[in-house]
């Protein structure tokens, strides 16, 4: 579910933040810590929400976030609530990791890692800084998790995860998360620019489509 309204961005001793101006507990039905993915304006980042008591909550905004704004100004404000705890990214739509404007092929040093491998290629870091940032070992990377990881590191993706399901007549976006069956697993590879990134086989020039379970549009 998410939640839209309006609002503004306020600071005071503690940094800057925007208010949630209904009571967490009642409409969302969580409580203790509530992990979300938030959208301002068209600034889009991952927090854990701020709790100010009875099921009050506001959502903490890091200073190069808040940079994007004039404070006590109207901002559109939308956010989702996730499924588990993230780690406050430093990072934004606005302020991404990286630009992704090529893609350099990352090798699994072994087999239970191609998820983490995608993420290591859309952002340009090592396989382990993303194991750790996913807190996810061999054959734990899942499609939900790597959409984690990729609003961590700021990302745009897609809401939407397209199924092909075998279909032969596919035509990928520009850059896409690939899923494949392999197995009791799914295998994850990069689409980048007609070209297809393996962490397993390395850069493809041409791919089998019959393979393709799916796919995640990542924005460039």
């Amino acid at each position: 579910m998410k939640y839209t309204y309006n609002g503004s961005l306020v600071k005071d001793e503690t940094g800057y933040y925007v208010n949630i101006p209904f009571n967490i507990w009642e409409i969302c039905e969580k409580e203790g810590n509530v992990p979300a993915k938030v959208k301002l304006d068209s600034v889009t980042f991952v927090c854990n929400l701020t709790p100010l008591g009875k099921g009050y909550y506001r959502i903490p905004v890091q200073p190069d976030v808040a940079s994007n704004f004039e404070k006590d100004k109207e901002l559109k404000v939308s956010f989702r609530i996730t499924k588990s705890e993230v780690e406050d990214s430093p990072y934004s739509s606005a302020n991404p990791i990286r630009k992704i404007d090529s893609i350099e092929c990352v090798h699994q040093p072994h087999d239970g890692l191609c998820g983490q491998s995608c993420i290591a290629m859309l952002a340009g870091i090592s396989i382990e800084r993303v194991s750790n940032i996913m807190h996810c070992a061999e054959w734990q990377a899942t499609m939900g998790k790597m959409i984690g990881a990729l609003n961590y590191f700021g990302f745009v993706h897609s809401e939407e995860i397209i199924y092909t399901m075998g279909d032969e007549n596919v035509t990928l976006p520009k850059c896409c998360i690939m899923m494949e069956k392999m197995g009791r697993y799914n295998h994850y590879l990069i689409g980048y620019d007609g070209k297809y990134y393996d962490s397993s086989a390395g850069v493809l020039e041409e791919y089998d489509f019959t393979k393709l379970v799916g796919y995640l549009e990542v924005i460039v």
